[in-house]
């Protein structure tokens, strides 16, 4: 074991992040924590580094053990260059290599029991340097640096000319050539492309030592995890297998819970209404068996209902038309761009006709969001021409959310491009996207990326437009707010066109994938993982060149696995025998629902008699005051006897009212 953490509680003001938190982390495991957004996710991580002390419980780390964790703000040199940089890391090695030169030069001009001294520390040197793998280091530099998206001639790039994104990625180069025995990764694919994601599955899959991610890419996690650690409301559950496992089992563990509540509401609202019942029969006996029953009742420990992070995170998603397009949307003729001596795209054709759902992937910097930006007439294209479609209305996501208006409110973002809206009317529109209360009043430039997106997805959804833009519509989104997403892109009956990075929802949403590579669009018809299984066919013929391999077994495996495909086909066939058995339980069905009626005609026929006996018995009991039974000893007895006779027909009775009543 690696890593433990026992009853770890922390909380901000009267916010609690965590509480009786606990989990391990053994050798070689790949973990992973997820949750909405604001569960705790990266509070944690910081706790297990110990950035932050937690209020409650501790951190064990075993003795001897590594640990490397991915910062977000890095305070490097920046006259280094990236080699550099990233070749630090390892610095004993470079130091050893420094150490061997020095004593090749010196046994140079040396001879003798000088040089046989010099020998020794050579070979012992040497020894160390093969241990720590040094001979290997310059090739292993090169491949992690080339993996994570730079290209040679950038490796000379100092430190201080690149973007927060490029050095993230020096960043996590520097991290998984340190090789520590627990490497921490918060968000470690937002500033990868597709090919550098892949490249690093591969990577952390046969990486010696442990990982533990924090990451909102589905697919990442379905391929590395093993493990996930889930938190939510502040307690934290441990689920075994992927994101794909997690998902079955947290959907069949909340069903059960809900079913467990239910069943407990309906036993307790049935034993009150037995409570009741009894207490109204007036009998010393009934109210005796009553609150003996309450007892037991006040007993019982009460579920809570069950409730999740995700029910105060659900976005409320409904993309409309109010114009319907032509059959062909976009028509693209020859189509060129460069910057520089850079070129993006040249001669690009493209079709895309009504009802498509089109996802441009590539490489960062190939020029993907240059295209888009073309398209809303942002970016003037060098040659080419772009024709819209008859009626086709589009409404842009922008990845930067350029198109927010700095120094706004949120609800003036919203008021200024819809006038006609009332108040009522914009509140409740971003109340759907999680902004209540004193939120609307935010301004837009101290919006958290999270908020910046779902303000841009609430204009997106008032724009009606036929024809979707989207630049990575997923970013800053967490698990939950992504499948709403999708499924209302699902439902939407417009066109859509987007660039992303994310392949579990390019795998759900897409029916048709560019690929812009080379400077070209190559065309790929159905979603991520056919895509994943055409172009490793292609690659092994040697008809396309290209970063993005990946292991073939893997391709198509959501679909072979019987999960559901981008259109909600299941990927499995159903068993051959299945009517026999659906007709067996049919029949068994009836049997139930026959039997059931016959109990309730029984219940209604015992509170019948009990009813009638009642009555018999209030009516004998009035007698015994009149004065003709009070003034003859044997009818008084013998109306006594009747008495008698219907309270033990009663006893019975209520026995078996109480029986009937229980199931």
């Amino acid at each position: 074991m690696i890593l433990s953490c026992h009853n770890i509680g922390k909380a901000f003001s009267e916010k609690v992040i965590l509480k009786n938190a606990g989990f391990f982390i053994e050798d070689h495991e790949k973990a992973a924590v997820v949750g909405v957004n604001g569960a705790g996710k990266s509070t944690l991580l910081k706790i297990l580094i110990g950035e932050m002390s937690p209020d409650t419980g501790e951190v064990v780390t075993a003795k001897d053990k590594t640990i490397g964790y991915l910062a977000q703000h890095q305070d490097r040199d920046p006259e280094l260059s990236i080699y550099e940089e990233v070749k630090s890391v390892r610095q004993e090695v470079v130091d050893l290599e420094n150490r061997l030169r020095s004593l090749e030069a010196q046994m140079k001009h040396t001879s003798g029991e000088e040089l046989e001294r010099l020998m020794e520390r050579y070979t012992n040197a040497n020894h160390e340097f093969e241990l720590k793998n040094g001979y290997a280091l310059e090739s292993e530099i090169t491949g992690v640096l080339k993996g994570l998206g730079f290209a040679p001639e950038e490796f000379d790039k100092k430190l201080g000319t690149l973007s927060g994104g490029q050095k993230t990625r020096v960043a996590l180069a520097r991290l998984l050539l340190s090789g520590p025995d627990l490497i921490l990764l918060d968000e470690p694919t937002n500033h990868l492309d597709l090919a550098s994601i892949t490249w690093l599955e591969t990577f952390l899959q046969n990486y010696k030592g442990a990982v533990l991610i924090v990451s909102h890419d589905r697919y990442f996690l379905d391929r590395i995890a093993t493990k996930i650690i889930e938190i939510d409301l502040g307690k934290v559950t441990v689920f075994k297998g992927n994101y794909s496992d997690y998902a079955v089992k947290k959907k069949a563990l909340l069903e059960a819970e809900a079913k467990a509540y239910e069943k407990q509401q309906d036993r307790i609202a049935h034993e009150e209404a037995v409570i009741a019942k009894l207490k109204s029969f007036n009998r010393e006996k009934s109210i005796k068996r009553a609150e003996s029953r309450e007892k037991a009742l006040a007993k019982i420990e009460r579920l809570d209902r069950p409730t999740t992070g995700e029910d105060s995170a659900k976005m409320h998603v409904t993309f409309t038309t109010d114009t319907e397009s032509g059959k062909d949307v976009l028509t693209i003729r020859d189509l060129s761009k460069s910057y520089g001596p850079v070129c993006l795209f040249s001669h690009a054709d493209i079709d895309i006709k009504k009802g498509e759902r089109v996802a441009v992937i590539g490489s960062n910097g190939t020029g993907k969001t240059t295209l888009l930006r073309i398209i809303n007439s942002m970016t003037d294209a060098d040659e080419g021409s772009l024709e819209l479609g008859s009626n086709v209305k589009i409404g842009y996501y922008d990845q930067e959310q350029h198109l927010l208006t700095s120094g706004h409110s949120i609800f003036e973002e919203i008021s200024d491009d819809y006038p006609d809206m009332t108040n009522t009317e914009i509140r409740n529109l971003l109340a759907s996207f999680l902004f209540t209360g004193d939120d609307v009043f935010k301004l837009t430039d101290d919006l958290s990326g999270g908020e910046r997106g779902r303000l841009s997805l609430a204009k997106l959804m008032l724009s009606s437009g036929n024809f979707l833009i989207l630049d990575e519509p997923t970013n800053h989104l967490d698990f939950l707010s992504k499948e709403i997403l999708e499924d209302a892109l699902n439902r939407y009956e417009g066109t859509l066109l987007y660039v992303s990075h994310d392949r579990y929802f390019i795998n759900r949403t897409a029916t048709r994938i560019l690929e812009l590579e080379n400077a070209s669009f190559h065309n790929y018809l159905g979603n991520y993982d056919y895509y994943l299984e055409k172009k490793q066919e292609l690659l092994e013929q040697g008809l396309v060149t290209g970063r993005l391999q990946t292991d073939p077994k893997a391709a198509g495996h959501l679909l072979r696995d019987g999960a559901q495909s981008a259109d909600g086909a299941s990927g499995t066939r159903p068993a051959e025998n299945a009517a026999p058995s659906g007709a067996a339980d049919y029949r068994a069905q009836k049997q139930e629902q026959a039997r059931l009626r016959k109990r309730q005609n029984d219940l209604k026929k015992v509170e019948e008699k009990i009813e009638a006996l009642e009555g018999q018995k209030d009516a004998f009991t009035a007698d015994l005051s009149k004065d003709e039974y009070c003034s003859d000893p044997e009818r008084l007895m013998e109306l006594s006897e009747k008495i008698g006779k219907i309270e033990e027909e009663l006893e019975a009775l209520y026995a078996e009212w109480e029986e009937l009543s229980e199931e």
